[in-house]
């Protein structure tokens, strides 16, 4: 749904010729009405008609009316004729309790609540986010802004103080609790889900390469080991037949899922899952193996290596336009625009999370949104309250007077023709 365009707000030059011009047109019914009763009343003073006499009351009590309303207008603002009247220049003398006032008003009325959940639940947040996420060029633009700040935020990261925090959290704490139990409790989950397997596979597939590639590993072995006075052939013949026999048994080893070797490997693996759990003895060793790592020197170095290394491979993913990171990101925006739009529990969910979210906000600091009213209005000097406040609403003030003029006319005509009726 596009945004309804904000309609341009007034200057301060605007503001203060519309008040002008309001304040004159005011001041001039005021100096008509006067003139029209010093005309009339001098007209009936000296024999006029008697109609004379009902323009002459409407005049009078339309210029009362309108000195009324011109005084209760400018004491708003100042002291009228700058006279120490009472209860005058009510704005820069309370400016701080109007400021209080006003704040109190905004927040029981404005930041309620039932107010802004009523808000918030009619803006359909979950259907605009999923129209703005399907819009072509919005994903991939939210996309490059993620992923650019974090590979802004990543490159700010000092190395000297992520080593420090690595080691005094993560490492501190894999270091203080025991190796044996838990490395039993996952090689057992290990060996029972039979994900070593695929490892098994893996080195059996290569070492069948490697025999294949280097038939003459094993005549060297053979000759190496045989004694001097051995013939030649009698050593050929023997790393043969090693070589045939340790082939067709590590080719038995990759074909067999069901291998007494692969079957020993799971047997071992098995009891050493349980002496590591439990046996007092393995889970020392286990220990001292532990103390030794933490204590060896390359520990630190190998550490600074894994996160130089870490934080490079994120800066370039991050910093790549067409790499993995950045079109998957894209990928998944578009994707979930698209679940917001054609999902109605999804919607709601989202919906009810936004209300939830802003609702907790505006209880949690709605004393601190509101404050910025009262706190504002405290450091404005006085007369500078009063003009702000006068250039904004001082224009429709002016028509209090206009009304006053016509309203006081009309009344002031009334009186007189009931006066005359009566009597």
């Amino acid at each position: 749904m596009p945004a309804r365009p904000e309609p341009a707000a007034p200057n301060d030059a605007e503001l203060r010729r519309g008040l002008r011009r309001m304040r004159t047109i005011a001041t001039g019914l005021l100096a008509l009405v006067v003139v029209v009763y010093v005309v009339f009343w001098r007209w009936e003073s000296g024999g006029g008609p008697t109609w004379a006499g009902y323009v002459r009351a409407a005049a009078e009590a339309g210029a009362v009316g309108a000195l009324a309303d011109w005084f209760a207008v400018t004491a708003l603002f100042r002291r009228p004729l700058g006279l120490p009247i009472p209860h005058t220049a009510i704005i820069p003398n309370r400016k701080n309790d109007l400021g209080r006032s006003l704040e109190r008003f905004v927040a029981q009325n404005f930041l309620a609540e039932p107010v802004i959940r009523e808000k918030i639940a009619g803006l359909g947040v979950a259907m605009r986010m999923g129209a703005w996420l399907g819009a072509p060029g919005h994903a991939e633009w939210v996309a490059a802004e993620a992923s650019g700040r974090l590979a802004a935020a990543i490159s700010g990261i000092r190395d000297d103080v992520m080593l420090d925090v690595v080691e005094k959290t993560i490492l501190a704490r894999v270091m203080d609790r025991p190796w044996a139990p838990a490395a039993g409790t996952a090689l057992g989950r290990i060996v029972a889900g039979g994900l070593h397997h695929r490892l098994v596979d893996l080195v059996a597939v290569q070492a069948e390469a490697w025999l294949r590639d280097n038939p003459e590993i094993m005549l060297r072995i053979v000759t190496d080991k045989a004694p001097s006075w051995s013939p030649r052939f009698v050593d050929e013949a023997i790393a043969a037949r090693a070589y045939a026999e340790a082939l067709r048994f590590i080719s038995e080893v990759r074909a067999d899922p069901d291998h007494r070797l692969r079957r020993a490997l799971d047997d071992f693996l098995a009891r050493f899952a349980e002496q590591l759990r439990t046996d007092p003895a393995t889970a020392e060793r286990v220990e001292k193996l532990k103390e030794r790592i933490r204590d060896h020197p390359e520990v630190d170095l190998a550490l600074a290596t894994m996160w130089n290394a870490t934080k490079a491979i994120l800066i370039d993913a991050a910093d790549d336009p067409g790499g993995v990171l950045r079109t998957r990101m894209a990928d998944e925006l578009r994707t979930l625009g698209e679940r917001l739009t054609a999902e109605p529990r999804l919607g709601a969910g989202v919906d009810a999370a936004a209300n939830d979210i802003v609702a907790w906000i505006v209880n949690r600091y709605r004393s601190e949104i509101t404050a910025v009213i009262s706190e504002t209005v405290a450091n404005w000097e006085p007369t500078e309250t009063s003009t702000k406040i006068e250039l904004h609403v001082g224009r429709d003030l002016q028509y209090i007077r206009i009304n006053g003029t016509v309203v006081g006319a009309i009344a002031g005509l009334v009186i007189h023709l009931l006066t005359s009726l009566l009597l």
